[in-house]
């Protein structure tokens, strides 16, 4: 069953046209001038056949006129063609001249286009990547320890408590370290003393390091 599903493009009419008018059209190569009016001659050859509308058959034809193969093969001495390959008219010196033209046109306008496009890519410069900014890490305030009310005196002459005599609520001094840290008696018993440390802390001390 023959095929009649319409060409849809210019690209598919131009490979139709190689394929029914080998002698006249190439697909490959310098084209062949073609004769004028050829149009006309191909709206009667192909008027039967529903693939090819006379609109799109046009806008092909435009098309393969126009492209590089075809003007390049526009040169003095070449004999235009029919439909089947036979020799007509020779090229005329102004329409070998005009196809120079044209070409030099296309040529330049493809050109200057590609131009452009290196010209915008060369120019388009990557803006540099602002260096992250390192976030200041907060403080873990309950992990450090509070302050104490009152700084120990370094220089503050040291009392050693007698056990005997103290007593709950009574106010001393724990010796932690080099100095001695502010606090108050909770409960005492036989064997220690619980004091409570000024930053709330709750300690179990021995009264030989307590002093007032």
């Amino acid at each position: 069953m023959e095929n009649t599903e319409k060409l849809k493009n210019s690209k598919e009419i131009v490979a139709y046209l190689v394929e029914k008018f080998p002698a006249c059209f190439v697909a490959e190569g310098e084209a062949k001038p073609l004769k004028i009016g050829i149009f006309q001659d191909l709206a009667e050859r192909l008027a039967d056949d529903a693939r090819v509308s006379k609109t799109m058959l046009r806008s092909a034809l435009r098309q393969y006129t126009s492209s590089w193969r075809y003007l390049h093969g526009l040169k003095a001495g070449q004999a235009r063609v029919d439909l089947d390959g036979n020799p007509g008219e020779l090229l005329t010196e102004e329409h070998i001249e005009h196809a120079k033209q044209a070409l030099k046109e296309s040529k330049e306008r493809v050109f200057a286009s590609r131009r452009t496009n290196t010209k915008e890519k060369d120019e388009k410069v990557k803006k540099p990547r602002r260096p992250a900014v390192r976030k200041t890490e907060k403080a873990d305030v309950a992990a450090k320890p509070k302050a104490a009310a009152k700084a120990p005196v370094a220089d503050a002459p040291l009392v050693k408590v007698d056990a005997a005599t103290l007593k709950v609520g009574q106010d001393v001094r724990v010796v932690m370290g080099k100095f001695p840290v502010p606090a108050t008696i909770k409960e005492v018993t036989k064997d220690d003393v619980q004091v409570q440390l000024q930053t709330g802390m709750m300690v179990r001390v021995k009264s030989e390091h307590l002093v007032l």
